[in-house]
């Protein structure tokens, strides 16, 4: 019997991960791999990192190179090798050598195809194609923006996009001493995240001295600067594009595999696609969202890895069980991390999901042990089946701990019952005797059983500005620190003996440093017959940060008489 031929297009995430997976389970098939650009094995989320010298060596972001795959894999690793075309019927593709010319064919049992996707370039911008203009996908590219910084000494960067790459490069060249611009159009950065948690992020980037534009597009590129739609310019020599990508299906049109509805190769729960024996996966392919059961596309590493692992199983008649995706993601911006998954609150309402959510701010370990900081964790749930829909945390601590803990309990289809008693590891070094995930499905719990009312902190404004009753329960030297403009102190700790300044007759909002005095007086207040007494989640820390860049960027009065950032 003939070795069994498997060719794979595409030699990064999924398509190296396909190539050794064939090997492990077939060591005498021919397996032979194709990748248009000079590398193969390549991490490019470590890319950004050669912008401020963390990565000196840009070539060190190459994982693998052929000749190691063929010494220690025995896989037939083809760089400049671009696969221009494919004949089902006779089982070959067409290969050219990008730097040549040369074409050749080369036969196959198995096709995989991983050919990622490409940045998005809008042609209809005025100067996109200028030398002083990038993109950010390969190694190639990102030594030519580090080439083109240093030889005409750029000063001034604008990057176009707030999303992961943006937010990394962004990063990165603010550590250089270069002074950078990062210009969003949507309201916030990171879509993964929602506005409250975003605003934070905001803040991070305003105190490293990024200048941070929102609610505004590119509108024309020149050698000096960058034109926004507003007709606002911005000094920058060299400009970064990075506002997301598109499903590279060249390949995949021209030789007649469907498309799906978002514009991803269409595949089955196996990966194959509408052509018998060609398989596709990564940035490419278009899945299936595990909570929502709509079809999406999700440009990430991981579950490229995982896709071509399954494809792989099946061609070897493994089982394999496509559950869907559901998005998790964790960034280092600075001094902060933040890690998401599933759904946010925006997209729960574009799906029209009822849901609740609620954020606790807990400190990332006991407060006795050094450096204890603040951990924003917030967690989103069905309503009213308490089914566990997304979580979004923050903080200087490793937060995709967290998120992971909750990323679990969404792909077993959990509930916030399954997190109140969830017995994690704990130690003071490590964290809270009841964890973040823990407290916030207690919280989410209370809510979900109505025991209590609450607002978001992105609600306080427009309370203010309705003269709302706002009480603030932290004691008087706290409130004297700093506190909300129209806040009434009648502390927890004296609040009974001030019943009568607490009205019956309208709303009473309540909130403290961290949201957990602020919740005991809101408890404690229902069972003396309140029916009028509101939590204000995230109380007084979420308050500042929410508030801070916008104040800091615009004209607007601002809520508070100081800020406050910590739990100290």
């Amino acid at each position: 019997m003939d070795n069994k031929k498997i060719v794979v297009v595409g030699g990064v995430a999924g398509g190296a991960s396909a190539a050794a997976r064939a090997r492990r389970l077939d060591e005498f098939a021919d397996i032979t791999m194709f990748e248009k650009g000079p590398n193969v094995s390549f991490s490019n989320c470590s890319l950004p990192y050669h912008l401020s010298g963390l990565v000196p060596d840009a070539d060190s972001i190459v994982l693998m190179t052929p000749d190691q795959f063929k010494n220690q894999y025995n896989i037939d690793a083809e760089v400049n090798s671009e696969v221009i075309n494919v004949d089902p019927d006779k089982k070959e593709v067409e290969v050219k050598n990008t730097q040549t010319g040369e074409l050749k064919r080369v036969a196959y049992d198995e096709l995989i195809l991983s050919p990622g996707a490409n940045p998005i370039m809008p042609s209809c911008i005025k100067g996109i194609d200028h030398d002083n203009v990038f993109s950010v996908r390969n190694v190639v590219d990102i030594k030519k923006i580090q080439t083109y910084l240093d030889v005409n000494k750029v000063t001034d960067v604008a990057i176009i996009g707030g999303g992961f790459i943006g937010l990394e490069v962004c990063e990165n060249l603010a550590q250089t001493d270069k002074n950078v611009s990062l210009i969003e159009a949507s309201s916030h950065v990171m879509g993964t995240i929602d506005d409250d948690f975003a605003e934070m992020v905001h803040k991070e980037l305003f105190d490293h001295g990024v200048n941070v534009v929102l609610d505004d597009g590119l509108a024309e590129i020149t050698d000096e600067n960058v034109k926004l739609g507003s007709g606002r310019e911005i000094k920058a020599q060299a400009v970064i594009v990075a506002i997301g990508v598109k499903p590279d299906t060249a390949l995949a049109s021209k030789i007649g595999c469907k498309l799906g509805l978002t514009g991803g190769i269409a595949v089955d729960q196996h990966y194959q696609t509408t052509i018998p024996n060609i398989y596709a996966v990564g940035d490419a392919i278009e899945v299936s969202h595990m909570i929502t059961r709509k079809k999406t596309r999700l440009a990430l590493a991981f579950p490229a890895q995982m896709e071509a692992r399954d494809a792989i199983d099946h061609i070897y008649d493994r089982t394999v069980e496509n559950r869907g995706v559901i998005g998790s993601q964790a960034i280092h911006i600075f001094d902060i991390n933040v890690a998401s998954t599933g759904l946010t609150e925006v997209e729960c309402q574009k799906d029209g999901i009822d849901y609740r959510a609620v954020t606790v701010i807990p400190k990332s370990r006991v407060g006795l042990m050094p450096d204890a900081t603040p951990l924003y964790m917030k967690l989103i749930f069905g309503y009213p089946s308490g089914e566990v829909l997304g979580a979004q945390a923050l903080g200087k601590s490793d937060v995709d701990k967290q998120v992971d803990i909750v990323a679990t309990m969404i792909s077993m289809h959990g509930h916030i019952s399954d997190l109140t008693h969830l017995e994690v590891c704990y130690s003071p070094w490590f964290s809270t005797a009841k964890n973040a995930v823990d407290m916030a499905a207690l919280v989410a719990e209370n809510v979900l059983n109505g025991e209590y009312q609450q607002v978001q902190v992105s609600e306080v404004r427009k309370l203010i500005e309705k003269g709302a009753f706002i009480i603030d329960a932290r004691e008087p030297a706290e409130y004297a620190e700093g506190h909300i403009t129209s806040a009434i102190n009648i502390p927890l700790s004296q609040f009974r003996q001030r019943l009568e300044e607490i009205p019956t007759d309208r709303p009473v909002y309540v909130h403290c440093l961290s949201g957990q005095r602020s919740y005991n007086m809101v408890r404690a207040l229902n069972n003396r017959g309140y029916k009028n007494v509101i939590n204000i989640s995230g109380s007084y820390l979420e308050i500042c940060e929410y508030e801070y860049f916008k104040d800091q960027t615009t004209d607007r009065k601002p809520i508070v008489t100081n800020y406050r950032f910590d739990l100290l």
